[in-house]
């Protein structure tokens, strides 16, 4: 048996209100106000009239003239409470009926319906949280669906190398050269690259990826990485340096994943900066330990600086295609940051140069003192 919607319900509601009301009034005039009227005369006996010759007369009038007042009470309130009762039930489902339409729609695929203010406070705020959520999921299915056609758009051109390669091979208008090989090689290892960092960006942000906080000292770390690179780079290459106080606070961090932070924020820096030099730096500030990665490379224009922790973003595709960038790099550095509870920002100049830095957690003093004894 299906149970009643809520607009019969809350009229039925009103309605059982109004007849406990009519009930009570109905009982407490027929039993009791009689006998206090008979009370009343049997007081008034003995001043100047006698009451017994025409009490019962008395009272039958009064009890006739209560039950017409009643009656009519009855008749105007019942329909007063009904109508009410019909008009409030009316105005709080009118509302709720329109926001179970516009939800329908939205689960079948009308991302864009939002429900309209209302003048009920509480239906009021449902519309808001439903509105906010439906914003929310349509920014997720848009992400979504520009995650699909990046992917799409990235896979096929190492795919299409491929292709065309081994069809070449096949049927002969290809020799197999080392160089015919070593192409299909770098076509594979950027394939292997863009999974790996599909992987990588899906883990963070789902949450999935271990992160290990403990105290960190920055200093070191940034001389390591300075070191690394410095290897890697040929004479014409910019230099890189380090601008860190010898004597900083520790940060609340996980140093592998703080060092694949920097990894990339330097590896990006190099890929743009063809001459001058690339400094890392650190500073405290408030509680926050600040990181920064500082260039003199071609730099970000203006109206791209909102898209640069996008995935997939590229200012110029075919100039990061060639240099063996996925576009996914800063959205899983961004993500890192995050999940050890921190921030990232950039601030460019077209032409000069770029700096990107995020903020850590400072080490409390109690946590200091615990390290220490340990």
């Amino acid at each position: 048996m299906s149970k009643p919607n809520l607009r019969t319900r809350l009229f039925l509601s009103h309605m059982i209100v109004m007849v406990v009301g009519i009930s009570t009034l109905l009982t407490v005039g027929k039993v009791y106000t009689p006998r206090l009227f008979l009370v009343h005369l049997e007081q008034l006996q003995g001043i100047d009239f006698s009451v017994v010759r025409v009490k019962s007369r008395l009272i039958d009038g009064f009890e006739s003239a209560w039950s017409r007042g009643a009656f009519w009470s009855v008749i105007v309130g019942g329909t007063t409470a009904i109508g009410l009762s019909y008009w409030v039930s009316k105005r709080i489902m009118q509302p709720l009926i329109q926001m179970e339409e516009i939800t329908q729609r939205f689960a079948a695929g009308h991302l864009e319906e939002r429900v309209p203010e209302n003048e009920i406070p509480e239906l009021n705020q449902l519309a808001e949280s439903f509105n906010r959520m439906a914003q929310d999921l349509e920014g997720v299915e848009q992400r979504r669906r520009d995650l699909v056609g990046d992917l799409t758009h990235e896979l096929r051109t190492p795919l299409t190398v491929i292709e065309g390669y081994l069809e070449g091979l096949a049927d002969g208008t290809i020799e197999s050269t080392p160089d015919v090989y070593q192409r299909l090689a770098r076509e594979t290892v950027r394939l292997r690259r863009l999974v790996n960092d599909l992987q990588e960006l899906s883990k963070a942000e789902a949450g999935y990826l271990p992160i290990h906080l403990q105290p960190l000292q920055i200093r070191p770390l940034l001389v390591s990485i300075v070191e690394k690179f410095s290897d890697q780079l040929l004479d014409d290459s910019p230099t890189l340096k380090v601008d860190c106080p010898e004597s900083l606070p520790s940060a609340m961090a996980d140093s592998e994943r703080v060092e694949q932070v920097l990894v990339n924020l330097v590896g990006n820096a190099l890929r743009y900066t063809s001459a001058g030099s690339i400094t890392l730096q650190a500073w405290t500030e408030s509680d926050k330990l600040w990181i920064a990665v500082k260039d003199t490379g071609r730099g970000i224009k203006a109206e791209d600086l909102p898209h640069v922790f996008e995935r997939f973003w590229r200012s110029d595709r075919s100039r990061d295609r060639h240099s063996g960038g996925t576009g996914i790099g800063l959205a899983i550095s961004r993500r890192l940051v995050e999940l050890q509870k921190g921030t990232i920002e950039v601030e460019s100049e077209f032409g000069k140069g770029s700096t990107f830095r995020f903020c850590l957690p400072i080490v409390p003093e109690k946590s200091k003192l615990l390290s220490l004894r340990d």
